[in-house]
C-alpha cells in the first residue's frame, strides 16, 4: 500500500506503484488533462514517473509556480528538433530555461540570421500540434556515446564519455528526436502551446571556454499563453524606451569606451545625480547613528588570504606589483589586491584599539570604491561593471543585538527605497552555499538568528537555497520597478566568520575577549547599478530632488536675456539647480530639447515676464503653463525640492 499526501493535507492511497498521471487521474479528469508534471518530495519530475512509496505529492498544471521553467525547457528541446529539421548536419551542445525564457546552442558552418526565425518559428509550431510523446530512456553508457558518434554529434558524445562512470545516462525522445538530458519534460509537445518566440543570437563556447568551439545560440522567450506573451514583449519594448544607455546619452549623465572596459565616465550632469544620492544616503546615515570610514584601494594578498577571499575571488581581483626596478628585494616580493569588496578594511579598522561591550553596536559605513574582473561579455552599461562604489556598512555587535540592528536595518531600508519610489519590495533568504568557510554549528546559528531576526522585523521571506555568501547567510532585498522587473540591490548578512579569521575581538562584561558579530549590510548595492535602476524605473524623469539640473530658464526673445539671468540667480540663490537657455532659437526648440533631456521644470521668459518679474512654468510631460510672480514660483519648486527625510 502506497500512501500519497497531497497539498491540502489530505492522503490518497493505492495498493501498488502508481505514476503521476495516474494520480492525477484519481482525483478527477480535468486535473487528468491539465497535468504537466508533479513534484515528488519537493523535487519536479516527469509526470509518468513511477512512485513505489509513502510520499508528498503536487500536481503540476500551467497555473503552478514550477510550469514556467518545465514548459521554458520543453521549448528549448522543440527548438533544436525544429533546427535538425530544417537544416540538417546541424549538431546540438545543450538548451536550458532562463528567466523568461530559454536558449539552445548550435553547431553549423553558416551562420543563422534573424531572417531564419519565422520558419523555425513555423517548424516548432508543427512539432507542438504534432503533439509527439515525449518519453523518457536510460541507456548504456557505450550505446549512448555510440549513438551520438554514429550521427556525427561529437559534443554529445564527448559530454558523456566524461560523465562519472556510475551516472545515469537519461535520454528523453520525442517523435524520432531525442536528446541527452536529466529533464523532467512535459508529457508532449502539445502541452507547450504556441506562446513563443524567438528573439536574438549571440555566439557562445563549447564549456564556455573561449578556447573551444564558438557555438551559435539563439534565444527565445515562452510563455503560459499568448496574453502573457504578448505582455513580456509589450514590457520588453517598453524596457528598450527606458534603457538608461540611452537615456544616459540623451541626459547627458555618462558614457563608457574601450579605454576603460567596465568603467564609468561621469559628465558633470551625472556627477551631479549620484552625488545628490550619495548625500541623501549620508544623511540618512548620519541620523541613524553610523560612522563613515575610508580603507585602502590596494591591499597586500596576505589579508585577502586570511579573510578567505583569495581563495574564493582571487580570479576576480586585478592585482599589482611593484615595479621591479624600484622595488626593495621584499617589496619586489608582495603582490597587492586592489580591494574587491570593503569587509575585510572595516575589521582592521574596529581592531584599533580597545573594545568593550558597551561600545557596541559600532555602525561603520563606507562609499567604498571596488573592482572586480566581470568577463567583458557580462558587462552592461553601468548596470554590470568593473569599478563601482557601494553604499557599504559592517555593523559590530553582540549575537544578542543581532535581532535588533537586523530591525533597524529594515526600518532604515524600506524608508530609503519608499524615499526613492520604490514600494514593492520582496525579501529572499539565502542560506550556506556548498562551498563555504565556518563549521555547520556556525552556519545553524547564523542562519537562525536571520531568520529570527526577519520574522521580528515583519518580513514575509523566500528562500534561495545555496546563495548565501561563502562566509555567512544573507537576506537579498529585491525591488520591483515601474514595468514589473525585479533588481536585487539591498543585502543583509550574518557573519560568524571574519571576525574569527581576521581576529576581532571586544572585552566583554565579565572581562575576557569575545568575538564580535558582523552584520554586513547596502541599501543601493552599488551607486552605478542602482542609478542605471532609478533612470529605467523613472524612464528618465527623475523625482525633482534628484534631477541633476531641476530648471531650465528659457528665453522667448532676446529681450529676456538679463532677466533670465535674474531667475536664475534666484533659483540658485534657493538652493535649486538650474541653468538659462539664451541661445537665438525658437522657443518650441528649447523646449522640444530640455523635454528629452528630462528637465522637470522649464521657465519660459519673454519682454512680458521681463516687465513683470514673473515666469511661465512648464511642466516636463505637460503641455500646460502657469504665469507666476517669481518670488511664487521660487518658493513653489523650493518646496517641491525638498530632500526626503526620515
Amino acid at each position: 500500500m502506497i500512501s500519497l499526501k497531497l497539498p491540502d493535507g489530505s492522503a490518497r492511497t493505492f495498493p501498488g506503484p502508481v505514476t503521476g498521471a495516474d494520480v492525477a487521474a484519481a482525483i478527477g479528469p480535468g486535473l487528468a488533462k491539465a497535468a504537466l508534471a508533479i513534484k515528488l518530495d519537493g523535487a519536479l519530475k516527469d509526470l509518468k514517473t513511477t512512485i513505489d512509496r509513502d510520499a508528498a505529492i503536487e500536481i503540476v498544471t500551467a497555473k503552478s509556480p514550477d510550469a514556467a521553467e518545465l514548459m521554458r525547457h520543453d521549448a528549448a528541446h522543440v527548438l533544436a528538433e525544429a533546427v535538425q529539421e530544417l537544416y540538417p548536419g546541424t549538431q546540438i551542445t545543450f538548451g536550458p530555461a532562463t528567466e523568461d525564457g530559454f536558449y539552445y546552442d548550435f553547431v553549423r558552418e553558416e551562420a543563422f540570421t534573424p531572417d531564419d526565425f519565422p520558419k523555425i518559428e513555423a517548424r516548432m509550431r508543427e512539432i507542438v500540434e504534432r503533439d509527439e510523446q515525449i518519453v523518457r530512456e536510460e541507456w548504456d553508457r557505450e550505446r549512448a556515446i555510440r549513438h551520438f558518434k554514429d550521427k556525427g554529434e561529437k559534443y554529445k558524445a564527448e559530454w558523456i564519455e566524461q560523465m562519472p562512470k556510475d551516472a545515469v545516462i537519461s535520454i528523453y525522445r520525442q517523435g524520432n528526436w531525442l536528446d541527452l538530458c536529466v529533464g523532467p519534460h512535459l508529457p508532449s509537445t502539445a502541452k507547450l502551446g504556441k506562446a513563443f518566440k524567438l528573439m536574438k543570437l549571440s555566439g557562445a563556447y563549447w564549456r564556455g571556454d573561449a578556447r573551444n568551439q564558438q557555438l551559435q545560440r539563439i534565444y527565445g522567450t515562452c510563455w503560459a499563453n499568448e496574453a502573457e506573451l504578448k505582455a513580456h514583449l509589450t514590457r520588453l519594448e517598453e524596457a528598450e524606451k527606458r534603457d538608461h544607455r540611452r537615456l544616459g546619452r540623451e541626459m547627458d549623465l555618462f558614457h563608457v569606451q574601450e579605454e576603460a572596459v567596465g568603467a564609468v565616465f561621469w559628465h558633470p550632469k551625472g556627477w551631479t545625480l549620484y552625488r545628490t544620492l550619495e548625500r541623501y544616503i549620508r544623511m540618512r546615515l548620519e541620523a541613524d547613528g553610523y560612522v563613515e570610514v575610508k580603507t585602502p584601494q590596494l591591499v597586500d594578498r596576505k589579508l585577502w588570504e586570511a579573510s578567505g577571499h583569495w581563495d574564493k575571488f582571487k580570479d576576480a581581483m586585478f592585482l599589482a606589483t611593484p615595479r621591479a626596478e624600484d622595488a626593495q628585494a621584499e617589496e619586489g616580493e608582495r603582490i597587492y589586491a586592489i580591494k574587491p569588496m570593503n569587509c575585510p578594511g572595516a575589521v582592521q579598522i574596529f581592531k584599533q584599539g580597545l573594545t568593550s561591550y558597551r561600545d557596541l553596536p559600532i555602525r561603520m559605513a563606507e562609499f567604498g570604491a571596488c573592482h572586480r574582473y566581470e568577463p567583458s561579455g557580462a558587462l552592461h552599461g553601468i548596470m554590470r561593471v568593473r569599478a563601482f562604489t557601494q553604499d557599504d556598512a559592517h555593523i559590530f555587535c553582540t549575537e544578542e543585538q543581532i535581532t535588533q540592528e537586523s530591525i533597524r536595518f529594515c526600518d532604515l531600508l524600506r524608508s530609503v527605497y519608499r524615499d526613492l519610489g520604490f514600494t514593492e519590495v520582496v525579501v529572499k533568504f539565502s542560506d550556506r552555499p556548498p562551498v563555504r568557510a565556518g563549521t555547520d554549528a556556525i552556519w545553524d546559528r547564523a542562519e537562525a538568528a536571520l531568520q529570527q531576526a526577519a520574522k521580528a522585523a515583519g518580513i514575509e521571506l523566500i528562500r534561495n537555497p545555496g546563495e548565501g555568501a561563502f562566509y555567512g547567510p544573507k537576506l537579498e532585498f529585491v525591488l520591483r520597478d515601474a514595468i514589473g522587473r525585479d533588481w536585487q540591490c539591498g543585502t543583509l548578512q550574518v557573519d560568524f566568520v571574519l571576525p574569527e579569521r581576521l581576529d576581532a575581538t571586544h572585552v566583554g562584561e565579565d572581562g575576557k575577549k569575545h568575538r564580535p558579530v558582523m552584520l554586513h549590510r547596502a541599501m543601493l548595492g552599488s551607486f552605478e547599478r542602482f542609478i542605471g535602476v532609478l533612470i529605467e524605473h523613472y524612464a528618465g524623469k527623475l523625482p525633482l530632488w534628484l534631477a541633476p539640473v531641476q530648471a531650465v530658464v528659457a528665453t522667448i526673445t532676446s529681450d529676456a536675456d538679463a532677466y533670465a539671468g535674474e531667475v536664475v540667480a534666484a533659483l540658485k540663490e534657493a538652493g535649486l539647480r538650474a541653468e538659462a537657455d539664451i541661445r537665438n532659437e525658437k522657443i518650441g526648440y528649447k523646449v522640444r530639447e530640455h523635454s528629452l533631456a528630462k528637465v522637470p521644470l522649464l521657465f519660459a521668459i519673454g519682454r512680458r515676464e521681463a516687465e513683470t518679474k514673473s515666469v511661465s512654468l512648464r511642466r516636463l510631460g505637460s503641455e500646460k503653463q502657469e504665469t507666476l510672480a517669481l518670488a511664487d514660483a521660487v518658493a513653489r519648486v523650493v518646496k517641491e525640492a525638498e530632500v526626503p527625510r526620515a
